[in-house]
């Protein structure tokens, strides 16, 4: 995939450059708990200073209704300040012509961020007015929030029709990796698929099905295939709407030379989640149960994919993993994957907080910053952010 990155610009010196990053990270009592996100934009923010740039950063942070400080990206800045060593001003009310003069003030070599940007309307709608008055803060566009790029808003394709728009490094970094795994994978390739959003994993799954020699699934998204092959998932999650399309790709898998794998066995309680945990088969889950993580046999089974495997992409927990009584299934993918000798890929946001320990990022090929973005990639080898860079 051709695409024009910051190595292309010819001269930074003295230039503005308005960045779009993924900062949206999880926040705990307005402490970070994993900056991930953050730390894989460091080599472009790095690179764009080094270069004379006065760089102006912008992300959205959670859903916000209105202006609700409760997501300010304060905590993000700060943060920021203390991984380059820089001072960074956050812009407030960057919406507003005032400041434009704010940031022209601002000398070069120094970093701007703009408060949450999903505080206003004309970014989610893709306001035309709006991506022109961000555009005329900078000299240049580049793009490195791949974690946003499936979304068609102001930061990130608007404002590629009024600037000359370049992929940031880990935007290029992330296109390349993954489509080094769908076009040319080591084989076997395993796909592993978690967590919950079942419309938007379905699809995946069944684009996939094409490529993958196995596809293992594990949290929610298990528990509506469960469902659909006909056994009572009890008061488990499960996406009923789903279900008839969930057969459907039964049906489709029969007709591929790929294998679709369901959980062995899961931990089960009680729906308030105050009965200790059990493990039961995954045929075996009563009426008044609900499945919380997969079990010690699934588990087993899935390293075994694991180590199988030559080229690896994981996306979503295996199960609750924000209460430690039902984070083995999350636990034992990550741990096992990491140990492997294949060419691995783990990505979303869910996924991404629920790692633990920073040793297990060291031996992972790749670890993707985008959750419904590397999905959507997954599924379509491209997205909007990316072809507006390439048209641009």
């Amino acid at each position: 995939m051709k695409k024009k990155t910051i190595y292309d610009i010819k001269s930074l010196s003295g230039r503005t450059v308005f960045l779009t990053v993924d900062f949206n990270i999880s926040l705990i009592d307005g402490n970070i708990t994993n900056d991930t996100r953050i730390v894989e934009a460091l080599p472009t923010i790095n690179y764009l200073i080094k270069k004379g740039a006065k760089v102006i950063i912008a992300s959205h942070l959670g859903r916000p209704e209105g202006y609700d400080l409760s997501l300010s990206l304060k905590p993000v800045a700060k943060r920021l300040e203390k991984l380059t060593g820089k001072k960074v001003k956050l812009i407030d009310k960057f919406w507003e012509k005032s400041a434009l003069d704010d940031i022209r003030k601002v000398k070069d070599r120094q970093l701007l961020m703009l408060e949450n940007i999903r505080f206003i309307d004309g970014e989610k709608e893709n306001d035309r007015q709006f991506a022109r008055h961000l555009a005329s803060m900078a000299d240049f566009f580049v793009n490195d929030a791949f974690g946003t790029a499936h979304r068609v808003h102001a930061s990130i394709v608007g404002i590629a029709e009024f600037l000359p728009s370049f992929a940031g490094l880990l935007m290029a970094k992330e296109v390349e990796m993954l489509s080094d795994a769908l076009e040319r994978p080591k084989r076997p390739f395993l796909v592993i698929i978690g967590g919950a959003k079942t419309p938007e994993k379905i699809a995946v799954i069944e684009r996939i099905l094409d490529i993958a020699d196995t596809v293992a699934l594990g949290g929610a998204i298990a528990n509506t295939f469960l469902a659909a092959w006909g056994f009572g998932m009890g008061k488990s999650y499960v996406d009923y709407e789903m279900v008839e399309m969930a057969r459907v790709i039964f049906w489709k898998t029969t007709r591929k030379h790929s294998a679709l794998i369901l959980p062995l066995d899961v931990i089960t309680s009680n729906k308030d989640k105050n009965v200790k945990p059990k493990v039961v088969d995954y045929n075996n889950v009563s009426h008044n149960t609900a499945i919380y993580d997969i079990g010690p046999k699934t588990r087993q089974h899935y390293r075994d994919l694991i180590f199988e495997a030559k080229t690896v992409i994981w996306n979503g927990p295996m199960g609750l993993y924000e209460d430690p009584r039902f984070t083995e299934g999350t636990d034992s993918i990550l741990e096992n994957i990491s140990q492997s000798k294949s060419f691995s890929i783990v990505g979303g946001g869910d996924t991404l907080t629920s790692i633990k320990s920073q040793k297990y990022l060291k031996t992972i090929s790749h670890i993707s910053t985008g959750g419904s973005a590397m999905l959507e990639f997954l599924e379509k080898g491209t997205l909007p952010g990316i072809e507006v860079l390439q048209n641009a």
